[in-house]
């Protein structure tokens, strides 16, 4: 990449992630009804796919893509009084819009990056992707894992070995 596309703010690709340009930041998002709205100031720190059985259920889905941004970067910026959360005994808070259902992030202060934003929660291409796999043990036996590459953690990908 040349030094001109990032003064110009072109967006360019390199093994199929979007590099972003500070020009591309506040990052947008929210819910489906349009309630809640969300930006990130900064470029995200790490994407993750989460194959629990509660992201499961949340999302519907065989794994849950997450963006985690950096402390300070995420910010509610609508409808605070419509977002609602669940807040499990023995895990992150889970939460979504109150009037669509909608779900757009989680929050676990004992991680090292607390906020994971759900990634189909971005208006447009947040600019990383998931390069790593959590709660595997947990996967769903109808939706076998790739052999992507990424590296895959039988439990939280922030345990330690």
């Amino acid at each position: 990449m040349s030094a001109r596309s990032v003064l110009d703010g072109d967006r360019q690709r390199r093994d199929g992630e979007a590099l972003l340009t500070m020009g591309d930041f506040p990052l947008t998002g929210g819910c489906n009804c349009g309630a809640v709205r969300f930006e990130v100031t900064e470029p995200l720190v790490i994407a993750s796919y989460c194959h629990c059985k509660r992201c499961q259920r949340r999302s519907g889905t065989a794994a849950s893509a997450n963006a985690h941004p950096a402390p300070g970067a995420f910010r509610i910026v609508a409808g605070e009084d419509r977002l609602r959360v669940w807040k499990p005994d023995d895990g992150g808070e889970k939460w979504f819009c109150g009037d669509c259902g909608s779900s757009l992030f989680g929050r676990n202060p004992s991680h090292a990056d607390p906020i994971a934003i759900r990634m189909g929660a971005f208006d447009d291409d947040p600019g990383v992707r998931p390069s790593v796999r959590q709660f595997v043990a947990y996967a769903a036996p109808w939706e076998p894992i790739p052999d992507d590459g990424l590296p895959c953690h039988p439990e939280s990908r922030h345990a330690r070995p």
